[in-house]
């Protein structure tokens, strides 16, 4: 097992070695989407990003325990603790069942994750499957006195907790400013303070997803379904949580508050966030209007798209940039990932067809180590990329016969791009079982071979025609000693 990945830890913000709370056994929860909504490119990143760690930790030999929850209940409007359910919202819009809502999105989500080839996580709980554990944690935060109740409704005392912990660590805001910056909203004046956030909400006799407490006939806030969930499945500490940068504030600082109050101690030891996708700078969301659907990319169906673009196309283009580097959509962009990945393809089929030498003028086991160094370096997918497509160059270097590579080097080589491209990166060659593919594949083959008996006859004329209609039909083919190759123009 390797011994050196480093991470970026966002509550120290620096990087640390990871070092597993029971190794060789890793616990990692990744906050997984509300489910009101069609899965847009800002859900790949955090998708995609939480893929590729899980990936790289098995790959490493850890034994993980994956947990993404589903929040199908208390997301209110604006992230706040006034306002309708999000699924509410929908369920009415849409003339649907709450839950209804819930298993519709959730089944394009499910299938839009298979399609970017993550990896489904070990356990995926839902918020409304675990009221009974969400009751049981407001009844710790009101014995050790750091919850209170009002009117039906249970609240976080901020105040209380900040003058015994930090509230605002994991974000680095002051409580100060945000006292001074947080405006009382109509319904908010049963808080202490503006800043105290919700654990239990009372229910208004029209609300729909509501459930009986000791409190009233209600629903749980937001930030208390974490919390709970993560206890129950990894542990009072567990070593990764994860999500979007977005969720830093409120929602994950909230969370480290009610752990903390609950437990006595913190829960999580390594914070992971991924970066934004922008469209023209300002983040993709719902809730501006600006974003574009999973369905919609893959299917070009979206003014803004000149073309549609694969799912391995998307997942490219987002490992394609650093997890922590914001990442902005434009077609541009996205054509250029498409390039790439195919570019990256055709090494792989080349190298497949290649036939070993006596020697090597390549130090494979170098670029193995910088590829896992890229790795180790809190998952540094762009480097690790640029190492794949110099290995690219130095193969086709090889099938133009500039330079060579031995057995052993070369199944070292076939090794490598299979654990790093298809194993670590999780891409998939997406011609592969497709009919026409194949078919125009075995075609080719029959069309090469009956121009090789031309040459071999010197029946030039022949040769060349073959060449030439082929190219009117836009493909090149391309000579080599041993026979010849063909591409799309």
């Amino acid at each position: 097992m390797q011994n050196n990945l480093t991470i970026y830890n966002t509550l120290t913000r620096q990087k640390e070695i990871f070092k597993p709370l029971h190794p060789p056994f890793t616990g990692l929860y990744v906050c997984g989407p509300t489910v009101y909504s069609n899965a847009h490119l800002g859900h790949a990143r955090p998708a995609i990003t939480f893929d590729l760690l899980y990936r790289y930790l098995l790959h490493l030999g850890y034994k993980v325990r994956y947990v993404r929850n589903i929040t199908d209940v208390g997301h209110l409007e604006n992230d706040a603790d006034e306002g309708e359910d999000k699924i509410e919202k929908t369920a009415r819009i849409e003339h649907l069942e709450p839950m209804e809502v819930v298993q519709n999105y959730m089944n394009t989500f499910h299938r839009n994750m298979d399609q970017l080839n993550t990896l489904k996580p070990s356990i995926e709980p839902r918020a409304s499957g675990h009221i009974i554990e969400q009751q049981e944690f407001i009844k710790h935060l009101l014995n050790n006195g750091y919850a209170y109740e009002v009117n039906g409704s249970v609240y976080f005392d901020v105040l209380k907790y900040s003058r015994k912990y930090k509230y605002g660590k994991l974000s680095g805001r002051v409580l100060e400013e945000l006292q001074a910056n947080t405006r009382v909203l109509e319904g908010q004046d049963e808080k202490h303070n503006p800043v105290d956030f919700a654990l239990w909400k009372k229910a208004t006799p029209e609300h729909l997803m509501k459930w009986p407490s000791e409190w009233s006939d209600g629903y749980p806030g937001w930030h208390l379904e974490c919390s709970a969930m993560s206890v129950k499945y990894l542990g009072e500490v567990f070593d990764i949580h994860g999500g979007g940068m977005d969720l830093q504030f409120p929602h994950h600082e909230c969370e480290i508050a009610q752990s903390t109050a609950a437990l006595g101690k913190e829960s999580v030891r390594y914070w992971m966030h991924n970066n934004m996708i922008t469209i023209n700078g300002q983040k993709m969301a719902r809730s501006l209007g600006n974003f574009i659907t999973l369905d919609q990319f893959f299917s070009g169906d979206h003014e803004m798209l000149e073309q549609r673009y694969s799912p391995m196309t998307v997942r490219f283009f987002v490992l394609q940039a650093h997890y922590r580097s914001t990442v902005d959509f434009s077609n541009e962009a996205l054509q250029a990932a498409e390039k790439g990945f195919q570019r990256l393809f055709k090494g792989i089929e080349t190298l497949k067809k290649l036939k070993p030498s006596d020697e090597s003028t390549l130090d494979i086991n170098d670029l193995r180590k910088k590829c896992y160094e890229a790795m180790d370096d809190d998952l540094n997918s762009p480097v690790l990329l640029s190492h794949l497509f110099e290995a690219v160059k130095y193969i086709n270097s090889v099938n133009d016969g500039s330079e060579k590579l031995n057995s052993a080097d070369l199944d070292t080589m076939k090794n490598l791009f299979n654990t790093f491209v298809f194993e670590i990166l999780g891409l998939k060659d997406e011609t592969e079982g497709k009919t026409d593919e194949k078919l125009t594949g075995d075609l080719m083959k029959i069309i090469i071979k009956l121009r090789q008996e031309a040459k071999n006859k010197k029946e030039w004329a022949v040769s060349d025609k073959i060449r030439g209609d082929l190219k009117n039909a836009g493909i090149v083919l391309k000579d080599h000693k041993d026979g010849a190759d063909w591409e799309r123009e």
